[in-house]
């Protein structure tokens, strides 16, 4: 299956992705930041439409080109390291990828933690595994407590 943040989303009157987040400018790309890890993370292919990668506020329009001219500042162009840094640990990772299509490949961790706005999962491939864990708020989450199946060393992006 795939999972498509496609040009159907970004046309017609809907505007951009970016355009689309609530909040101010800096929670915005936040919020973008988050749907772009939390797609990634997921089992499925992913599909992102062009000027989503970059932040793009205008929405997609065939007779012109993308706003290229965004990447001078500074959180369009962080956005576009963020996606590459996700393009990179999705092909090296073997556990995003390796068993999409297999029950094995994904365990919720935690999924009921309303009041926190968190959700924790696990991402496994034959010998590895990793933890996905995302904050859908703008409050840090310090010391939150997370099982995982194993003892393993952690690294946090």
């Amino acid at each position: 299956f795939l999972l498509p943040l496609s040009h159907d989303e970004v046309v017609h009157g809907k505007s951009s992705l970016l355009g689309k987040m609530p909040g101010d400018d800096w929670q915005k790309f936040a919020n973008l930041r988050l749907l772009l890890g939390y797609m990634y993370a997921q089992p499925g292919k992913k599909l992102l439409f062009m000027g989503g990668e970059f932040g793009q506020w205008n929405e997609w329009y065939h007779d012109g080109s993308l706003d290229w001219h965004l990447l001078q500042y500074g959180s369009h162009k962080g956005l576009q390291r963020w996606v590459q840094d996700l393009n990179r640990v999705y092909r090296e990772e073997s556990a995003l990828h390796r068993f999409d299509f297999q029950p094995e490949g994904f365990q919720w961790i935690t999924c009921e933690d309303a009041e926190n706005s968190v959700l924790v999962f696990l991402r496994r491939s034959k010998h590895e595994f990793i933890i996905c864990a995302f904050n859908f708020t703008p409050v840090p989450r310090e010391g939150y407590a997370i099982g995982v199946p194993e003892a393993s060393s952690v690294t946090v992006m």
